[in-house]
């Protein structure tokens, strides 16, 4: 069976953005991405535009608090603010999950790929965790990208990211590293913001995540209250957690056996 996408529409009409920005942030190591992308989304309201559903799912349905069992999901919200706003319109990814596999995973990236063309962004903007063998106290987010300009624009003076993370990382696994790679082949420019947190399946990364968003406020001035990003967030991200714990897992173990790491102690899972 091929990794073929099927994507429901979520609104009537289509919105018209002006050349937005494209934020990924599914689950990973620490959730760190998928708990940036979910922050951002309850704070500037944006709303449901896409879902996206593969018979390459994982196979298997979460129970939810009503006692009523849900299928996973990847969603894609928009934000579209007013012509005269200096704000950047938004595109937003986030789930539950990933694509289970390398061929769900590259077919994936190339239907976001489409509609990042479709809808003319200026960017492409991935995110994730930097895997740590301790709970960092004050997580350090690093960038790569698969264009120069933009990757200088990112770890220039005052942003809060680190300039070197050549040897910091082995492979960048899933869409927030395939999305790049493939972007670059179609002229997609693009960068990842990669948070450290603490390796382990069941943590969660909420400091490494309120440092990405922190970059994410310098680079396009969204006005985010991160410091709304307190207990409510947690518990939220708790019950996401109990859906993911698996796949993280299984993700991970993949990751650890197939990367050759420079520095043995860190780790990255997209």
């Amino acid at each position: 069976m091929t990794s073929k996408w099927v994507i429901e529409q979520e609104v009537e009409k289509l919105p018209t953005l002006n050349k937005p920005v494209f934020i990924e942030g599914l689950p990973g190591l620490g959730n760190v991405g998928k708990i940036a992308a979910d922050f951002l989304i309850e704070e500037v309201k944006a709303k449901k535009l896409y879902s996206f559903f593969s018979y390459k799912f994982p196979h298997s349905v979460f129970v939810g608090d009503n006692n009523l069992v849900e299928m996973p999901k990847i969603e894609l919200y928009y934000k579209k603010y007013a012509t005269k706003s200096k704000k950047k319109d938004l595109l937003i990814l986030t789930g539950d999950i990933q694509p289970i596999d390398e061929e769900s995973c590259y077919t994936f990236c190339d239907v976001l790929l489409k509609i990042i063309k479709q809808f003319k962004c200026s960017e492409v903007l991935t995110t994730g965790g930097i895997g740590l063998q301790q709970v960092p106290d004050s997580p350090k987010v690093y960038c790569t990208s698969n264009d120069e300009k933009l990757y200088k624009q990112f770890t220039k003076k005052g942003m809060g990211v680190e300039k070197e993370i050549f040897g910091v990382v082995g492979p960048i696994i899933g869409v927030s590293g395939v999305l790049l790679g493939l972007g670059k082949k179609r002229q997609v420019k693009g960068a990842a913001l990669l948070a450290e947190t603490f390796g382990h399946p069941m943590y969660l990364g909420i400091k490494g995540a309120k440092e990405i968003l922190k970059v994410i406020e310098r680079k396009y001035k969204c006005k985010l209250n991160i410091k709304k990003m307190s207990k409510e967030i947690i518990e939220v991200e708790k019950e996401l957690m109990n859906k993911t714990q698996e796949w993280a897992s299984e993700t991970i173990h993949h990751a650890q056996a197939g990367a050759k790491m420079k520095n043995k102690e860190v780790s990255y899972i997209g």
